[in-house]
């Protein structure tokens, strides 16, 4: 079907300046359709980085520091999630797009979006193992690095795109994919967006869109205020918890189409994903995937055989007699407050990296009153938590448990002196990677080559 978007894609740039604005993956996925589809009048790409490779004959290249000032020049843009517009979107006399909004444009009816501040990674990948386990005709593609223009070619009638989507790529959506999971919201990109009803302005175009017939699945408190034309199924914790799907102890609790109760018991002791989180998230794809004719036998298959994605609470390895979890993926304090819950036997844990300004209240409370043996605070993220928790002085208990470090190498080397032998430590930063390392998977990968490290020099 790769020749539907082409013809879609013609008409749109026909007789048009059109300009591939970010020249990474992306970018470079986006320039060949759109040569393919012809009728472009002129073809250029802008990048901050300099383009080293050489572009087709005829394609132009803006680069440096004032590239975003050349868009008013262009007709069509197509835009890179990644990029920054410096002024609002209707400022601009160009027509900005997106891939993902061409995308959901050709195939929005075969498409199951997910979004939530976090789980949307492990989601995503676990509902395309389930549905590609059982038999169906499924890729995957979005914000998991796989622009969903390298999977055009691969759609027909009976394929299902499950597409992981950022608030970025929703940010300037107005269509809405066949079936949304919103998992959560929570306080995150206030640097970019700058206050949370922006950030949740942006998400919540995953369902604003949706006409009869759609389905959303979202967590009860961020069910929609207006009437949907949606069919709309919530998610709580607790058994009884008035919710359409409601999780408790590893069970999910639901009521057939005959108003039937039901359950589905999730195999806690033998699959590879931990914690209530990821139960939760379980959840959210079990409900999908029964929407998607999949039976419970074959979900169980699925699920015994899925293997969870790296630096999301994943074990490193047992060195000198402490047990190292990499939780890189954490950067707000509900993650690293999740991952604390689900190692019981953590005795220390690594907080810090870039400071958002987000709020690190809830953490801090439950930091005070948890007896996790040793804090290692780190980073400028770090510091405001060690300034804040100095302020609230008796109600902190056994402050000697906090420590200060500069990098994440020093709070390796410090996690290995101090830490009980048979018990653990996690990196669970609560924070950003950007402006120490590129993102938080070079940030997981340093953390285990140093937890290795100390491994060669025993």
């Amino acid at each position: 079907m790769i020749k539907h978007l082409t013809e879609f894609i013609h008409g749109l740039v026909n007789n048009k300046k059109v300009l591939i604005l970010g020249y990474g993956r992306e970018g470079r996925s986006t320039l060949p359709v759109v040569i393919e589809a012809g009728g472009a009048a002129v073809i250029a790409v802008a990048d901050a980085k300099p383009v080293k490779d050489g572009l087709p004959e005829g394609v132009t290249a803006i680069t440096g520091e004032e590239y975003l000032g050349c868009l008013n020049d262009f007709d069509v843009v197509f835009k890179s999630p990644g990029i920054v517009l410096d002024r609002e979107i209707n400022d601009y006399t160009c027509n900005i797009v997106s891939q993902m909004e061409v995308f959901f444009e050709c195939f929005r009816d075969r498409i199951i979006g997910i979004t939530g501040t976090k789980g949307k990674s492990t989601t995503t990948t676990l509902l395309y193992h389930v549905l590609k386990s059982s038999g169906k005709d499924v890729l995957l593609a979005g914000n998991i690095g796989i622009p969903v223009f390298e999977i055009a070619d691969g759609m027909s009638d009976t394929t299902t795109a499950v597409l992981e989507l950022s608030c970025h790529q929703l940010e300037y959506m107005d269509v809405s994919p066949h079936m949304a999971i919103y998992l959560n919201l929570h306080e995150e990109h206030l640097d970019h967006y700058g206050t949370m009803a922006k950030y949740t302005a942006a998400k919540e175009n995953i369902y604003r869109h949706q006409k009869a017939g759609d389905k959303l699945y979202c967590l009860d408190s961020l069910r929609p205020h207006e009437t949907l034309p949606a069919d709309v199924y919530t998610f709580r914790c607790g058994a009884c918890s008035g919710a359409d799907y409601s999780l408790s102890s590893g069970t999910i609790y639901y009521k057939d189409e005959d108003n039937g109760k039901c359950e589905y018991r999730i195999p806690v002791g033998d699959i590879k994903l931990i914690g209530e989180h990821n139960y939760f998230d379980i959840a959210f794809v079990y409900a999908a995937c029964r929407d998607c004719g999949v039976t419970d036998e074959q979900f169980t298959r699925a699920l015994l055989s899925y293997e969870p994605l790296p630096h999301r609470l994943q074990y490193v390895g047992t060195i000198n007699g402490i047990k190292w979890y990499d939780d890189s993926i954490s950067t707000i304090d509900e993650t690293t407050i999740q991952a604390l819950n689900t190692l019981k036997d953590a005795d220390t844990v690594l907080i810090g990296g870039m400071d958002r300004g987000i709020s690190y209240k809830e953490l801090e409370q439950y930091l005070a009153h948890s007896d996790i043996k040793n804090i290692i605070l780190m980073e400028a993220s770090g510091k405001r938590i060690l300034e804040e928790i100095e302020l609230m002085k008796g109600e902190f208990e056994s402050p000697e448990r906090i420590h200060y470090v500069q990098h994440l190498e020093d709070a390796v080397s410090l996690a290995a002196d101090i830490t009980g032998a048979g018990r653990s430590c996690v990196m669970s930063p609560a924070a950003a990677s950007y402006g120490i390392f590129r993102n938080f998977e070079e940030r997981g990968e340093v953390f285990k080559k140093l937890v290795s490290g100390m491994e060669k020099n025993a």
